[in-house]
This record gives structure tokens, C-alpha cells and sequence, in this order.
């Protein structure tokens, strides 16, 4: 038999009572207006060649082939198989349909926090000023406004955030074990970074048996399950695309830009993007605030600061794991202790600047998805025209219907841009072509460019090498009309002379 909840700090007390401004009478308008919000700034924040990848292994995968065996994936192998099913719904709307399934993770995401802070004993006060702080940090603003693959994995890991408050009140059932394990595996199924949240909860469940470590450990078991699986099928390309890659590719990059490696810019990069919302202002606030209760919360914010600060560089999106418990933190803390007027005034100041980036890159008027869509449609046409059929070679292949994507262009542009991570031998096993090996790319029916630059957050440099392997080649350029693309289309091949056998 379970034992009852304190009485002093009951998720009962701790909920919206009626008439409260976050009743359940207006929770559906507030989420619903959210929701409105979250999707519009994703459909309006200009495209990022980061998105490339994720498009076109969701589209890939949604058309049967398998990540690692068939092509490169470069993240754990959840999010296309989770996804495939709305490529499949979407068709040619897969890219903002990918965007809009993030916008409304993200919604959920925020709505767990505010949840675990209620079960957590925060009043509804604390509980919404912590969860609309979370909402107005840049790095969550920009991680659910593209198709990228932070959202999901955010998700996954905040959602089990209420059933873990329960666990750390002693308060949890089998069942809650069973999500929090599905629900932690599904996150580093996502994303590689979300298994040492993952691997801290898993530590901190083995030094209690009521934690039920072993009910936690069979509710992964699926999602581990699938990741062995991929593993066993193709393990060379399954290591390279997870740790491989990621762990090498950055730092040849920047290569001529040394500064970007050094700790010195890690540091700076890494503050910046905490003070462009209220997390730093979270970190400063709870610092110093022990409750027994709350050392599960710090377990998790130290094991997602530690997986934002191992890749080099540090980017915003690779925080996101910190921040959820950080939140539920900061609301238990302001239950407790309600902060001052120079807090409040700092609040303020914060989200602004959290909002700002986002504010930013959609003022510039135009809805880029909407640009893409024609763009891509314009790229369909030509190739109707051409009677191109078979892959298309692009650094661009969200721009491409999924059964056009060569498969050996998954990646988008960030293995292509590559000099030495693998020989020949490995790439061809690995279904992969760097540019310094372009001869490995032979002929395909078609090349497409156009889509690396600064417009896209890319490098047309690379862009360029791609065009110029087509024209010396003998490629006939087809300028896709109305977009900066080209389409470069293989020429037949001349007839062989019949020899003339005289009389």
C-alpha cells in the first residue's frame, strides 16, 4: 500500500484552485494560445541547414530505408522512426509539419514543468512564474522552432519529470518507475547527450530499493531495445554517426578558427546563451538553496550542463537538457522563499532578453516556410521537366521528395564538408562522400545546389565545390526558376560509333 502524501505539501494544496487565474477552466485557452504562438514562430524563423539532416532521414526512413544500414545518420536513431509516420501524413509538407510537431513538444515541455512544480509543492504562483520563465529562454525559443531533433528529446526528458518529483517525495508507484525508464530511454534515443540525465537518474535510483531501479530499468528496455537492434545491423556506421562523428567533425572544422575550440570561448558562448533568457538568473537564485528533496533536481541540472559543455563548441540548443529541473527548482525555491523586488526587476530584464533572438529573426518580414514550399515545388517541377527519376546529389535534401534524396547526402552538408574523418573504403561502406573525395560521388542522374549560404546559417563555399564537380562533369545547368537553386542534370551519353565493316 502506497503511503499517503504529506499533508503540507499535497499536489492538492499545491494546485490551481478554482477562480485562480490558472484553473482548469483556463488552462485549455492558455495552452491553445500558446500552442497558436509556438506554431506561428516556427513557421516564420528563417531555415537552418542544421535542418537538413532531420528532414531527410525522417523522409528517408518514412520510405523504408534503415538509419545506419542504408544512410548516415548522425544522432541515436528515435526521432526518424517516431516521425516517419507524419512524413508519411505530410507529404510534401514534411519540413513544417517537422517544425510544427516541435512548436507543440515544446508546449508540452512546458507544461510538464509547470506540472512537477505543482507535484512538488510550489503553489500555482511559483509554478507559472517558473514554467513562463523557461518559456522565454532563447535556447528553448530556438530548439522548438526549427525541425531539428532537440525538441523531442526535451520533451521526453521533462515529461518524466512529474512522475521523478513523486518518486523523490516518496510518493511514486510501479507505473511511474515504468514511464520515467521508457521515458529517460527515449530521450537518449533522441539524442545522445540526454543519457548522462538519464544515466544521473538511473545512479540516484540504485540507493533506495523503493525507487524501484529494476521497474525503471524494464520500462527502457523498448527503446534500448531498438537502439541495440539499429546497433547490430550496421555497428561501423552506427559509431561513427553517434560518437564518432560528433566527437571529431567540430574540431576539424574550426580547424582555421582555433578560437572556437578554447575554453576561454566555451566559457563566453556558454554564459551568453544562459543570460539570453532567465537561466542564468535561475542558476544565481537557487544556488545555495539545499532542501533534501531537491538533490535529484541537481543531479539532473549538473548531468545536463555536463553534456552542453563535453562537444566543442558549445552551442545554445546543447543546454536545453540542464534546463527543465533547473525550473522546477527555481519554483520550489520561490515557493519557499518569493524573490524581492530587485529579483523581479532582473526577471524582467531577462526574459526580454531571452526574447529577443526570437523577436529578431522573424521581424524581417516573409514567411520563410512558406518560401521553402515554393522553393521546393519549384525544384519538383524542374525535375519533372528534366525527367530526372533517380537520386538527386544535394547538400540541400530538405528541399527534395523523399524518394529523390540520394541517400548518401543524409547528412546535408556536415559530413560533405569534411577532409580526413574517414578513408575511401570507409566511406563507401558507410554510404557517405566528403568533399575531398568527390570522385567516390560518380554520376548521378542529377546534382542540386543552391541551398548552403549565410541565408540558410551555411557555407556556400562548399555549395560551390558541388557545382563545379557538375560542370566539369558536362552537367547542363537548369536555373530552378524564382530560387537560387540550380539544377545541374546529367547528359546523355553520346552513342557509340558502329564500326563499318567494308564489303
Amino acid at each position: 500500500m502506497e503511503p499517503p502524501p504529506p499533508q503540507a505539501c499535497s499536489p492538492a494544496k499545491a494546485g490551481a484552485q478554482p477562480g485562480h487565474p490558472l484553473s482548469r477552466a483556463n488552462t485549455l485557452p492558455l495552452l491553445a494560445a500558446l500552442a497558436i504562438l509556438f506554431v506561428t514562430l516556427a513557421l516564420l524563423r528563417p531555415v537552418d541547414h542544421d535542418e537538413s539532416q532531420y528532414v531527410a532521414a525522417t523522409l528517408l526512413t518514412a520510405h523504408g530505408f534503415i538509419p545506419y544500414r542504408d544512410f548516415a545518420y548522425l544522432q541515436t536513431p528515435l526521432q526518424p522512426y517516431l516521425l516517419a509516420p507524419l512524413a508519411l501524413l505530410a507529404g510534401a509538407w514534411t519540413w513544417p509539419a517537422l517544425r510544427i510537431a516541435n512548436a507543440l513538444l515544446g508546449l508540452a515541455t512546458i507544461a510538464a514543468v509547470h506540472r512537477a512544480a505543482q507535484i512538488g509543492g510550489a503553489g500555482p504562483r511559483a509554478a507559472a512564474i517558473a514554467a513562463g520563465l523557461f518559456a522565454t529562454c532563447d535556447i528553448l525559443l530556438f530548439s522548438i522552432g526549427t525541425a531539428r531533433n532537440d525538441a523531442l528529446p526535451a520533451a521526453c526528458l521533462t515529461l518524466a519529470l512529474p512522475a521523478i518529483v513523486r518518486t523523490a517525495r516518496e510518493q511514486a508507484r510501479r507505473r511511474d518507475a515504468l514511464v520515467i525508464g521508457a521515458l529517460l530511454a527515449a530521450a537518449a534515443a533522441a539524442k545522445i547527450s540526454y543519457a548522462l540525465p538519464a544515466l544521473a537518474y538511473g545512479l540516484w535510483t540504485l540507493f533506495r530499493a523503493d525507487r524501484r531501479p529494476w521497474w525503471t530499468l524494464l520500462g527502457a528496455l523498448p527503446f534500448a531495445a531498438l537502439t541495440g537492434a539499429l546497433f547490430l545491423q550496421a555497428p561501423e556506421a552506427f559509431l561513427f554517426g553517434v560518437l564518432g562523428f560528433p566527437g571529431q567533425a567540430p574540431t576539424e572544422w574550426y580547424q582555421a578558427r582555433p578560437w572556437k575550440l578554447s575554453t576561454a570561448a566555451k566559457l563566453i558562448d556558454t554564459l551568453k546563451f544562459l543570460a539570453l533568457g532567465p537561466a542564468l538568473l535561475a542558476i544565481v537564485a537557487t544556488t545555495g538553496r539545499r532542501h533534501r528533496g531537491h538533490l535529484i533536481f541537481d543531479l539532473l541540472i549538473l548531468a545536463g550542463l555536463i553534456a552542453a559543455l563535453t562537444p566543442v563548441p558549445t552551442w545554445r540548443q546543447y543546454l536545453l537538457p540542464m534546463l527543465p529541473a533547473l525550473f522546477v527548482r527555481l519554483a520550489l525555491v520561490w515557493h519557499a522563499h518569493p524573490p524581492g523586488k530587485a529579483m523581479q526587476i532582473a526577471v524582467i530584464v531577462f526574459a526580454c532578453a531571452g526574447l529577443a533572438p526570437t523577436v529578431e529573426a522573424v521581424a524581417n518580414g516573409g514567411v520563410p516556410m512558406r518560401d521553402a514550399l515554393r522553393t521546393a515545388t519549384a525544384v519538383r517541377a524542374t525535375l519533372d521537366r528534366a525527367h530526372v527519376t533517380g537520386r538527386v546529389a544535394t547538400l540541400s535534401p530538405q528541399f527534395l521528395p523523399g524518394m529523390a534524396i540520394d541517400p548518401r547526402f543524409a547528412p546535408g552538408p556536415f559530413y560533405f564538408r569534411s577532409t580526413a574523418l574517414l578513408d575511401a573504403r570507409q566511406e563507401r561502406r558507410l554510404h557517405l562522400v566528403s568533399h575531398a573525395r568527390l570522385g567516390l560521388l560518380g554520376d548521378p542522374r542529377a546534382i542540386l545546389t543552391g541551398g548552403e549560404g549565410a541565408w540558410s546559417s551555411g557555407d556556400d563555399r562548399i555549395d560551390a565545390l558541388l557545382a563545379a564537380y557538375a560542370i566539369r562533369r558536362g552537367y547542363q545547368a537548369l536555373p530552378v526558376p524564382g530560387t537560387r537553386f540550380t539544377l545541374y542534370v546529367a547528359r546523355p551519353a553520346s552513342p557509340r560509333p558502329v564500326p563499318h565493316n567494308s564489303p
